[in-house]
């Protein structure tokens, strides 16, 4: 299966990477040009031009951009081109209406739509360990899985198109709620003076111990805060959960609270900082 993907952020190298192990990648296309064709080199593929170049040349489009409207610009522009029986994956974080949407462009040059974001950070993307949730045609997904393989390590399908996205968003508000709670106690813990790598390990090995801990506990406490997964995009991605939320009378109490804490912070110049600077906010206050 011929494989084009779209996006080359610091999650679409990563899922790059894999697909060309794995033999299936054909090129990519990046707006940002040289990037497009470092990678290319590196993977030995094709570095496109324009997407609609890279639609007449695939059989699945992987598509990994930051926002909803860069993903209805991409749909927009394979359309022009894309071969009837194309299958496009949207692996990005948008609303559920958009997926809807994306679906619905497709539909009418007889290709086919997944919205599957995925979970798991760049630690993930780069090796192979992501989660995927799935909406869409339960066919579809078949015939994409051996790509979609490559890089995850599970893949759920969750219902119609636009359940994927849906899901991804109580990733998201589940997200926020742990940034909270690590960042909080591990500023208590600080605070009383306790060793910091040891309060990690053995809380690790607890009923409290989670992945955010684990992976960004002890770089917070020291100060670092490189981007596994950048707050300005944590902080789309609630708002996209708080629209949703609204709309069926779901509570807002945690997302509200934390896209305040994340609009102090971007307005700081945190905004490119990973989430688990949060705990800026909590070890100062």
């Amino acid at each position: 299966m011929k494989t084009g993907m779209i996006g080359l952020g610091a999650m679409g190298i990563g899922m790059a990477g894999n697909i060309a192990k794995a033999g299936y990648l054909t090129g990519v296309y990046n707006r940002t040009a040289a990037k497009a064709q470092s990678l290319a080199e590196a993977l030995k593929v094709v570095a496109f031009d324009r997407p609609e170049e890279l639609a007449t040349n695939v059989d699945i489009i992987l598509i990994c951009v930051s926002a909803d409207q860069d993903v209805l610009a991409m749909v927009e522009a394979i359309a022009n081109t894309i071969k009837p029986g194309t299958i496009v994956v949207d692996m990005s974080t948008v609303s559920g209406d958009t997926a809807k949407q994306a679906a619905a462009i497709l539909a009418k040059k007889h290709a086919a739509f997944l919205d599957a974001p995925v979970s798991g950070g760049v630690e993930g993307a780069k090796n192979g360990t992501l989660a995927m949730m799935v909406g869409g045609s339960l066919a579809v997904l078949d015939q994409a899985r051996p790509v979609l393989e490559t890089m995850t390590r599970c893949i759920m399908p969750m219902g119609a198109t636009g359940s994927g996205q849906a899901t991804k968003a109580v990733n998201q508000i589940m997200g926020a709620g742990i940034n909270q709670a690590v960042t909080e106690a591990l500023a208590f813990a600080q605070a009383q003076g306790l060793p910091m790598d040891k309060v990690i390990e053995v809380i690790s090995g607890g009923a409290s111990g989670n992945w955010f801990l684990q992976h960004r506990g002890a770089t917070m406490t020291q100060g670092l805060f490189a981007p596994g997964f950048k707050l300005a995009l944590h902080h789309k991605d609630l708002k996209i959960c708080q629209s949703m939320a609204k709309q069926s009378g779901a509570s807002t109490a945690l997302i509200d609270m934390t896209l305040a804490d994340y609009e102090r912070l971007m307005t700081e110049g945190y905004g490119d900082d990973d989430i688990s600077a949060l705990y800026r906010i909590k070890a100062i206050d």
